[in-house]
């Protein structure tokens, strides 16, 4: 399967050259590396490119889901079957990220990591946003969701740009979620294990960032309709 990696990346200097090395030591060299520089003025771009990625820059910062899109239509453009999504942070192995890329034999699949939050030492407004999401959106859809909000999957291309998918932030990567239940891609879900530096950065708003989540949700839920309501024996 010809797989891309993908890494939106925003004001991530200090981090972009081990995430692109830990990348290249595991993936062979056809698995292009697209990082998508989100408008970033720490020199991000010129980092990622200087270590060996095929980077994309926006003139300013659109957020997450447009970067995740730039760059999976990059891949799709290239002809790469699917692209696997790997934060710039350093919190997603390349070993687990080789190993989300290799877990289903089916290019149609859209592979979710699961993370393990509480063992993974994550803060813990990350994990009561993160519990939040995964219960929301698993009533909704009727499908028990592991992780709605794991960065580290597979996205198959170009189905995963058909189905649509707007959110310009972090709500993208739920939004995609029911959309791909909606349009019957497979999804398979993998516990997967990741790492929280002591100096990693986010840019994640533990209250304000899981409110435009569910916003986001209850618009795709409405656009979908097939998944709107809960059955009431649920």
């Amino acid at each position: 399967m010809k797989v891309a990696i993908v890494v939106p990346a925003y004001e991530a200097a200090h981090s972009i050259t081990a995430v692109i090395r830990d990348l290249a030591r595991v993936f062979p060299a056809a698995a292009t590396i697209f990082v998508i520089d989100d408008g970033s003025t720490d020199g991000t771009a010129g980092v990622a490119r200087d270590s060996g990625a095929t980077v994309l820059r926006h003139d300013r910062n659109r957020g997450k889901g447009v970067a995740l899109r730039t760059g999976l239509r990059a891949a799709a453009d290239a002809g790469f079957v699917a692209a696997v999504s790997v934060d710039a942070d350093g919190q997603h192995p390349a070993d687990e990220a080789w190993r989300i890329a290799n877990e289903s034999a089916d290019p149609a699949a859209y592979v979710l990591g699961v993370r393990d939050l509480a063992s993974a030492g994550a803060p813990r407004a990350n994990r009561i946003s993160n519990a939040i999401s995964n219960g929301f959106l698993s009533a909704f859809s009727r499908r028990l969701l592991a992780d709605t909000q794991c960065g580290l999957r597979r996205y198959p291309l170009p189905r995963a740009l058909e189905i649509g998918g707007r959110d310009p932030g972090y709500a993208f990567e739920a939004e995609m979620i029911l959309l791909a239940i909606a349009a019957k891609i497979p999804i398979v879900q993998v516990p997967v294990r990741v790492l929280y530096p002591a100096d990693r950065t986010t840019h994640f708003h533990s209250v304000r960032d899981p409110v435009r989540v569910i916003w986001r949700v209850l618009r795709t839920l409405v656009a979908t309709r097939g998944i709107t309501r809960p059955s009431r024996d649920a």
